[in-house]
């Protein structure tokens, strides 16, 4: 499933999850949402970084230029307090909205 088959906000909840603790660069998070999906999910630049960029400007996300480990400059984003509190509302909005989906479609297969 790629970034743009992704329910609408979905991304940016996988990203703030993603960057919570240490300060990743863009490609590191769409790695890392790669990796912890198994494959499943992969997020294209063409969605990854116009929703970094979103998430800095509403101040979810901030950010700082860096080095990566192959030395090359890249900018580090790091989840805000008002970042890490919309990830805990969402999150709990994500579980619902999932469980009645699941709850769904389990009884109608019955």
């Amino acid at each position: 499933m790629s970034g743009s088959d992704l329910f609408t906000g979905t991304l940016d909840i996988l990203i703030l999850r993603t960057a919570q603790g240490t300060p990743l660069h863009g490609y590191a998070i769409g790695k890392a949402i790669r990796d912890a999906s198994e494959g499943v999910l992969t997020v294209d630049e063409g969605a990854l970084y116009p929703a970094l960029h979103r998430l800095e400007r509403k101040g979810l996300l901030e950010s700082a230029w860096g080095q990566t480990d192959t030395g090359r400059r890249a900018k580090f984003y790091r989840v805000t307090q008002a970042g890490s509190a919309h990830l805990e509302s969402e999150s709990a909005r994500w579980s619902e909205f999932s469980g009645a989906v699941s709850a769904v479609l389990e009884g109608l297969g019955s």
